[in-house]
């Protein structure tokens, strides 16, 4: 577990993210940084948007059902 406290800048609440946290998350500063709420009220962190590998997951499995269709068509 790693620890980080919430500290107040201007009218916003800001969270430091560690060294640790961003290789983690394999991260750097000016990445864009998605949260998802879990059904349990959890909060995920994730340096992937979900939505965007979710679609890009469908369409390989279109390209790879239609792989000889596509080829065709290139």
């Amino acid at each position: 577990m790693i620890e980080s406290k919430i500290r107040k800048v201007g009218n916003s609440a800001v969270m430091t993210l560690t060294a640790e946290m961003l290789a983690i998350l394999d991260a750097k500063e000016g990445d864009t940084l998605y949260i998802v709420r879990g059904d349990d009220g959890s909060l995920r962190v994730m340096a992937n948007d979900p939505a965007l590998a979710a679609a890009l997951a469908a369409g390989e499995v279109v390209m790879d059902e239609n792989r000889d269709l596509l080829q065709a068509l290139a």
